[in-house]
């Protein structure tokens, strides 16, 4: 029986992250631009269909999202670790909150693009920094509860938001959303302002050469620092694994919904609302289990168990077992997420984590970019089906291939 003694072990990591108060402005100006990003990312899908009355042109918005991430993220990286973390957040929230004024403003299918890839080039200045910073306000043992805090209520905002959406964008128009979504983004800032990061935190290149060289520099020693870090050279590997085997499947789940189980387009936010509901509970769940994160198998068993699901969700077809799948599918996705960045947290130095953080995310998208690229291909040659039990099946390989490569590796 679940007694209270048992309750209360469970919630108290979770209680002290909240009453941390070098860490709560961080989660609360998150909690809110995720709300404004939620809103933000229906509005610009359809001002774009509004503006083109193209589907092609709505999918090209992702790929304006992607390329900054491949260009700017190596730069993004040495300024990180060069310069003062909390006036990086601070800037490319101001910047952010600026970028909604032109989308507001534009009238063109290429302003919304501009936008979104500028919108982007902040984001891959802000998210990597936040990862960053976390390990310098928050205790090495309370990393797990304060990820698993802002990953789940992160998701609960976002299920709020997409099932808001809609009523609100049609209501108030596009505008609005982008002017709240600015709003936010003005909140984080100011949440930022209240941050007590320690000196030593995004300083520690001060005695960097300055200049094209210098960074140049900078950026070669973190790469030579991820080949030889045992733990950060063998995460690349199944990243890069991973993102090929879900970039596709992730985005082509509107089409499984259509042509393999056969729903109306109001049936695909059920599959929506099933993962969310997963996702938001995931960590929660692990929290009960365990705060102790330093196991492989908490890291790339979710990847086994991903994949069997988009396996099966290539041969079912009745809705229910559906979205029981997919409900597991958000499950093991937050789990594994809040897992992995507790680890790089706490496993990557202080000195090259912008570094790692941005070479990580250019893997992750560089490889999401082929996956779509090759999932937009073989669904119209060979089916969705296909696709799914290809996908899951690559996931499944990418499990096993981390378990192996982490079977005898010490984390600090």
């Amino acid at each position: 029986m679940f007694r209270v003694s048992s309750l209360s072990r469970f919630l108290n990591p979770y209680a002290e992250i909240l009453r941390n108060r070098t860490y709560l402005p961080l989660w609360l100006g998150q909690l809110v631009s995720n709300l404004g990003d939620t809103l933000n990312y229906v509005a610009v899908v359809v001002l774009v269909y509004r503006l083109s009355g193209s589907g092609l042109a709505v999918s090209t918005v992702v790929v304006f999202e992607i390329l900054p991430v491949l260009l700017i993220a190596p730069v993004a990286g040495v300024v990180i670790d060069r310069f003062p973390r909390k006036r990086i957040l601070i800037g490319a929230d101001i910047a952010r909150a600026l970028l909604m004024l032109g989308l507001i403003a534009a009238t063109e299918t290429w302003h919304v693009y501009l936008a979104a890839a500028l919108l982007t080039t902040a984001t891959v200045f802000f998210n990597p920094t936040v990862q960053a910073v976390i390990p310098a306000i928050v205790p090495e043992d309370a990393l797990l509860a304060a990820n698993s805090v802002s990953w789940s209520t992160g998701r609960l905002v976002q299920i709020v938001g997409a099932a808001l959406a809609g009523g609100l964008i049609a209501a108030v128009g596009t505008d609005a959303a982008f002017a709240f979504n600015g709003l936010t983004f003005l909140f984080s800032a100011l949440m930022v302002v209240r941050l007590r990061i320690p000196a030593h935190a995004g300083k520690l290149g001060r005695g960097s050469s300055r200049g094209v060289r210098g960074y140049l520099a900078d950026a070669k020693a973190g790469l030579a620092f991820a080949r030889a870090d045992p733990f950060v050279s063998r995460f690349l590997v199944v990243q890069a694994l991973a993102s090929l085997a879900v970039g596709a499947t992730g985005a082509l789940l509107i089409v499984l919904s259509e042509r393999h189980l056969g729903l109306p387009p109001a049936g695909f936010a059920w599959l929506l609302l099933a993962i969310g509901v997963g996702a938001l509970l995931g960590p929660f769940l692990l929290g009960a289990v365990t705060q102790e994160y330093r196991d492989a198998k908490l890291l790339f068993v979710p990847y086994l168990i991903r994949g069997a699901g988009d396996i099966l969700l290539a041969v079912v077809t009745p809705l229910p077992v559906a979205l029981v799948i997919l409900f597991v599918y958000g499950l093991n996705t937050s789990t594994g997420m809040v897992v992995s960045t507790s680890l790089l947290q706490s496993q990557v130095p202080e000195s090259v984590r912008g570094r790692v953080y941005t070479l990580l995310d250019v893997t992750w998208n560089l490889m999401r970019l082929v996956s779509l690229a090759l999932g937009g291909v073989l669904v119209d040659a060979v089916g969705i089906r296909v696709v799914y039990a290809l996908g899951g099946g690559l996931l499944v390989v990418a499990g096993l291939v981390g378990l192996g490569l982490f079977r005898r590796v010490r984390f600090r």
